[in-house]
């Protein structure tokens, strides 16, 4: 294994984003594993309990939800198998945010669900956050932020109990949800690739960006429009990703949002 992370290691010095990104992936795949990945979402998850987080229990809404995520699943699976996905719908009308963990835990605020005017734009959202699960983006940010011993030893079980500690600091701090530059914008490549190939408007996720940024709201704890990179950069290059892709789907998806919307306690 060593062998394999030093030239790894060695070849991010020189390499394109898409290439860099990919060497990281297999750095962090070498050394956290699917399971160790699904541990530490699952301890998030505990951590969220632990704060009282309180999940909708409207079958109708969770239905529509799961509706939505389905629609997509199977477009990540295929770029990652072995992903046990999972959702969550976060009662927070105030909070217009979703984010995801290792492992393939998904979690949507009735905020961001009241604030969308399409399912184009949700769905969009939803791309995104399965991307930086795909793209290994937890893992890869806790090599970089812990060094590739520590993470080794981890991986090794030489301290059974780090996924505990690490899940509970991460999400203390936010960090778990609060991506790099780079890896936002490439979590805005899934975002449209994942929405095209669901039969949604692409350009969905950029015309989300474009609303909160004309009414000046964006939320503390707004994964997804963060100031790394900024908001324009985000909207021009999921722009020219559709234009280099021919992304060509349609559905919005007004309607059926609408009707979903009515039954979304708001308070």
């Amino acid at each position: 294994m060593r062998h394999i992370l030093i030239a790894a290691v060695l070849s991010l010095t020189a390499c394109t984003m898409m290439q860099r990104s990919q060497t990281e992936q297999i750095v962090a795949a070498t050394l956290i594993s699917d399971q160790q990945e699904t541990d530490l979402g699952f301890q998030v998850h505990e951590e969220l309990k632990k704060e009282n987080t309180k999940f909708l229990e409207n079958p109708e809404v969770g239905f529509y939800v799961n509706g939505l995520v389905q629609k997509i699943l199977p477009l990540a699976s295929a770029d990652r198998p072995n992903v046990k996905w999972q959702y969550f719908v976060i009662d927070d009308p105030k909070t217009v945010n979703a984010f995801a963990t290792p492992g393939g835990r998904i979690y949507v605020y009735t905020g961001l669900l009241l604030t969308a005017e399409t399912e184009a734009e949700i769905v969009g959202v939803l791309g995104h956050e399965l991307g930086h699960v795909v793209a290994r983006h937890s893992a890869r940010q806790l090599v970089a932020a812990k060094g590739l011993e520590t993470v080794g030893a981890m991986a090794l079980g030489k301290n059974p109990s780090d996924i505990a500690v690490l899940a509970a600091g991460l999400l203390g701090k936010g960090s778990i949800m609060a991506y790099g530059r780079d890896m936002e914008l490439e979590a805005d490549q899934y975002g449209a690739k994942y929405a095209n190939a669901a039969g949604y408007d692409p350009r969905g996720l950029a015309t989300f960006f474009e609303k909160l940024k004309a009414k000046g709201e964006v939320p503390e704890f707004l994964t997804f429009l963060s100031t790394h990179p900024s908001n324009n950069e985000r909207i021009e290059k999921i722009v020219a990703s559709i234009a280099a892709n021919n992304y060509q789907s349609k559905e919005l998806g007004a309607a059926s949002l609408k009707a979903i919307q009515a039954k979304i306690p708001t308070k």
